[in-house]
């Protein structure tokens, strides 16, 4: 199971290097590890400076998450993968739900991320990637205070019409969306593709209300 640290620490690195995708750049035109190390510089010295985001207001994160981030993502492709093999027996309408709140729930844990950061440092390795490529992965390794073991952090991307997309979050070898995906299977098991979004719903509505109060 991924620790919820090591989550929240690799969010808040992989917003600070998704937020400037709709500043200015097209990211089509530029590979996708260039993109992250030139946005994600400027967006720390943002983060670092922003006396409301340092003083935890999780409102402000939150639409933040929502302006700049989400676009980046492909949460279909993501909820797909999360929920496996179910998702072909979902009805287009439950596949809608279960995306909606899945994005959802990926919002709270992104927003969570910044409240985690503490001056971290984020290091990006050559990208091995053709010209023809649409998929790639763009390799990171998160570097911590007091001599501690950097952590490995491969962001999953796709070339869409729309740019580059992330479709998945591997850290320290732990698939995001593999990691909700026993979760998921193991409530769809016990009370369908119905008592999954209902699971989900729920949750997030939770996490609403813990954000409206900060």
């Amino acid at each position: 199971m991924m620790n919820i640290s090591m989550v929240r620490m690799a969010g808040c690195f992989l917003l600070a290097g998704l937020l400037g995708l709709t500043q200015g750049v097209c990211a089509q035109d530029v590979a996708p590890d260039v993109l992250a190390k030139k946005v994600t510089d400027e967006v720390l010295t943002i983060l670092r400076a922003d006396k409301e985001i340092q003083a935890g207001n999780t409102r402000k994160l939150y639409d933040l998450v929502e302006a700049k981030v989400l676009p980046n993502f492909n949460f279909t492709r993501m909820t797909r993968l999360a929920v496996g093999a179910p998702w072909r027996q979902a009805s287009a309408a439950q596949q809608q739900s279960l995306t909606n709140e899945f994005r959802s729930l990926l919002v709270h844990t992104y927003t969570s991320a910044f409240s985690q950061y503490r001056d971290q440092a984020i290091e990006y390795r050559p990208l091995k990637m053709q010209a023809a490529d649409t998929e790639v992965t763009v390799q990171s390794r998160i570097k911590q205070a007091g001599g501690a073991d950097p952590i490995e952090v491969n962001y999953s991307m796709e070339k869409t019409d729309q740019g580059w997309k992330v479709y998945d979050v591997v850290i320290a070898g732990v698939s995001l969306v593999q990691n909700y995906r026993s979760t998921f299977n193991s409530e769809i098991q016990k009370n369908g593709i119905d008592g999954l979004i209902a699971s989900l719903t729920s949750k997030n509505k939770t996490l609403a209300q813990q954000t409206a109060k900060k």
